[in-house]
C-alpha cells in the first residue's frame, strides 16, 4: 500500500492507525505491547481490515490492516496527554499499562486495568484509529519510533 506504479497510484488515507509507545520500554516490550494494542483495532473498527490474501497456489491467508500502522514514541507525560486528547475527541483506543507485564491472560489483563482509575493508569502504550487530522492532534509531542 502507498507505493506508486502505473496501475496503482499512491493511496492517501483519510484515516490513520497509530501506536504510541513509552520511550523507556525494552525492545521485547515494544514488540509485545504493539502486538497487543493493534489486536483491538480490527474488532472495534472492522473497516480497518482488508480482504484475505491468496498466493498463486490459492492458499488463503488471514486479512490484515488495509493501511499502514505508524508507530510513535514519547515520554510517560506524552502518553498521558495523548490519552486525554483521544478521549476529548471521542476516539476509541486500546491501552497497555505497566501492570499487564505481570499478568498472564486476558481476564487478568482486564482486571488489572479495571482496578485503576483512568488518571492513575501507568500507560506504556496506546493504539488509536480515526481521521488523520484527529490522530495527528492526539499524537502531538510524540515522535516516530526509530
Amino acid at each position: 500500500m502507498g507505493t506508486e506504479n502505473e496501475t496503482n497510484p499512491t493511496v492517501r488515507f483519510d484515516t490513520k492507525i497509530a501506536v504510541l509507545l513509552r520511550d523507556d520500554l525494552e525492545s521485547w516490550q515494544r514488540l509485545n505491547v504493539t502486538a497487543f494494542l493493534v489486536s483491538g483495532l480490527g474488532t472495534a473498527s472492522p473497516e480497518v481490515i482488508g480482504e484475505p490474501y491468496t498466493d498463486a497456489d490459492d492458499t488463503v491467508y488471514l486479512p490484515m490492516f488495509r493501511q499502514p500502522v505508524l508507530v510513535f514514541e514519547g515520554t510517560k507525560e506524552t502518553l498521558t496527554a495523548a490519552q486525554g486528547r483521544a478521549l476529548s475527541r471521542s476516539l476509541r483506543m486500546a491501552v497497555f499499562t505497566s501492570d499487564l507485564f505481570g499478568t498472564g491472560h486476558d481476564q487478568d489483563n482486564r482486571a488489572a486495568v479495571r482496578a485503576v482509575r483512568r488518571d492513575g493508569l501507568d500507560l506504556v502504550g496506546m493504539a488509536v484509529y480515526g481521521s488523520r487530522n484527529a490522530v495527528d492532534k492526539v499524537l502531538k509531542g510524540a515522535r516516530m519510533h526509530p
